[in-house]
């Protein structure tokens, strides 16, 4: 009767209390990580983003004024915008489409399947810096794979990286080139597609394209929403790779916001500017992602929706 009075009082019995300690004994590397490795950062960067913080003077509360001097005082930012929507408004979709697209091919019964979905996959595994330094071989103006066989045919160069109009399609290129994680998870989704569906099509007299239409891509639209959702995610927070080719050139056509957010935290030691930079990218994000779930009830199909 007393312990049971207890409980109704909102009290634990002593073996309840020691189960809560073991759990939490259990699960408190994780909870340290958590406070030291995400919560801590996250609340630093927001108390920074309000400050005036080099790294070497004292740290000065100056309010919105990181914030208002991004927006009105930044010559470059509005550039970097430029250049990253850019690259986020063609890469995503194209990178989705070709994922998919390339899925359904190696989903086909062909002689080497397996190969040839090995082949597609090794670019996503390739270290980012292996990755770039192929690239500049093949973009590279005087000895580069593609401009060599231009002029062999005497056909003029192409500046891939050191023209302003196409450098950001150039990396774009690579971006699709590296879809090979999208693919195999594309690959996966449509051996979910029951083949009852294609069958009873067939016999209703569809073609070839109105069952990629009607039927491939609805069932795989969950899929295409979290590839799109993680896209987004990935896209405005580029950095390794167009560091490494054009380090932002040519005249910042290919400086984007996450190189933006880096020169002002370890070049420029603007750490407060940076983390208002971030937390910007963040809303940005966060909006996007919201838009694309709030949108996705339109065409999104879930198997289990009547």
């Amino acid at each position: 009767m007393a312990v049971a009075s207890l409980r109704l009082r909102g009290g634990m019995s002593r073996s309840e209390r020691r189960s809560l300690l073991t759990g939490l004994a259990f699960v408190s590397p994780w909870l340290l990580g958590f406070l030291i490795w995400t919560a801590y950062p996250l609340l630093s960067s927001l108390y920074y983003s309000f400050n005036r913080y080099d790294f070497i003077t004292q740290i000065k509360w100056i309010g919105f004024h990181n914030f208002v001097e991004i927006f009105t005082d930044d010559a470059r930012f509005w550039t970097v915008v430029y250049n990253t929507f850019y690259y986020v408004g063609l890469s995503v979709p194209l990178g989705v489409a070709t994922a998919f697209l390339m899925a359904n091919l190696l989903n086909a019964k062909i002689a080497g399947r397996s190969f040839f979905r090995a082949i597609f996959y090794v670019p996503s595994i390739i270290p980012a810096v292996c990755s770039a330094m192929v690239w500049l071989f093949i973009y590279n103006n005087q000895y580069g794979v593609i401009n060599n066989f231009l002029k062999a045919l005497g056909q003029p160069i192409i500046p891939f990286l050191s023209s302003v109009e196409l450098s950001k399609p150039s990396l774009i290129v690579i971006h699709l080139w590296a879809q090979g994680t999208a693919v195999v998870i594309f690959l996966a989704s449509l051996q979910d597609v029951p083949r009852t569906l294609y069958e009873a099509a067939i016999v209703d007299g569809a073609n070839t394209w109105h069952r990629f239409w009607h039927i491939t891509v609805p069932m795989c639209s969950p899929i295409i929403l979290y590839t799109m959702v993680m896209g987004f995610i990935g896209g405005f927070q580029t950095f390794l790779m167009p560091y490494l080719l054009t380090n932002g050139g040519p005249m910042a056509s290919t400086e984007f916001y996450a190189m933006h957010l880096w020169r002002n935290a370890f070049e420029l030691f603007r750490m407060g500017k940076a983390c208002a930079l971030a937390w910007i990218m963040f809303i940005v994000i966060s909006t996007f992602t919201v838009s694309l779930f709030r949108t996705s009830a339109r065409w999104v199909f879930y198997g289990g929706e009547k």
